[in-house]
């Protein structure tokens, strides 16, 4: 990221909260010369900011956006996910678990990232320090889990953890430089946590913004050395 030819980011579900607000806080660095932020709808681009289409769930529109980006890309964010849908809340007990429901969420929060990651992180630069990062949740958390439920959600994203840390190994091996971590944003003020914000003190329920730059900030942190490991918006590393 600090190339002075100029930055490359790609920001993959910039039509969410947090995506558009990492799209911002990147397009307001100039250290990016462009910022390519991808969304289901595409949207208006700027100065430095390229709209895209891509569906995650949709192998052929995650690679054809790879393709028409091309790289070296410096930095490659995933923030996308999903914790509820139409109406339907995270389940609560055993009883409410659902096959079609516990797909769409191992689609939605694992499948489609790992895909990102299969056709993006060919494209992350050889010659300097690069980071390819995921939205996951401290709930996705195996070892912090003392409370259950959520089932389809926490099983989703400690599957993503688990696709990150194998690829950060492989993506290790022929670019030693970059870095593949999961990332814990904390509760943002988005539509994913709205049903969920009234027993969250109001200074831990973070404005997109704030929650973009928190993060940027920990990225900019990394090093080699933390690959295949999980972060949260403080920095402070997070168990599988």
């Amino acid at each position: 990221m600090s190339d002075p030819r100029g930055a490359t980011a790609v920001v993959i579900g910039a039509g969410g909260g947090i995506g558009g607000a990492f799209v911002a806080a990147l397009a307001a660095d100039r250290r990016f010369a462009t910022v390519h932020a991808l969304s289901r709808t595409g949207g208006d681009g700027g100065e430095t900011v390229s709209a895209g289409t891509i569906d995650v769930t949709d192998e052929e529109s995650i690679a054809a956006a790879a393709d028409r980006i091309g790289g070296p890309l410096d930095l490659v964010l995933i923030t996308t996910g999903m914790l509820h849908e139409r109406g339907r809340m995270p389940e609560r007990a055993l009883r409410e678990l659902d096959g079609a429901r516990l797909a769409r969420q191992f689609e939605v929060n694992t499948i489609g990232p790992a895909l990102c990651l299969k056709h993006f992180a060919p494209l992350l630069a050889r010659d300097r320090r690069s980071v390819i990062a995921a939205l996951s949740a401290r709930v996705g958390s195996i070892g912090d889990n003392r409370s259950g439920g959520w089932y389809g959600y926490r099983a989703s994203k400690a599957a993503l953890n688990m696709i990150v840390r194998s690829a950060a190994l492989e993506i290790g091996r022929r670019w030693p430089q970059a870095v593949c971590v999961a990332l814990h944003p904390g509760t943002v003020d988005t539509g994913l946590s709205h049903p969920f914000q009234a027993r969250v003190p109001p200074e831990r329920l973070f404005p997109p913004d704030r929650a973009a730059r928190q993060l940027l900030s920990v990225i900019e942190g990394l090093t080699p050395a933390a690959t295949g490991r999980i972060f949260a918006w403080d920095g402070e590393e997070i168990q599988p």
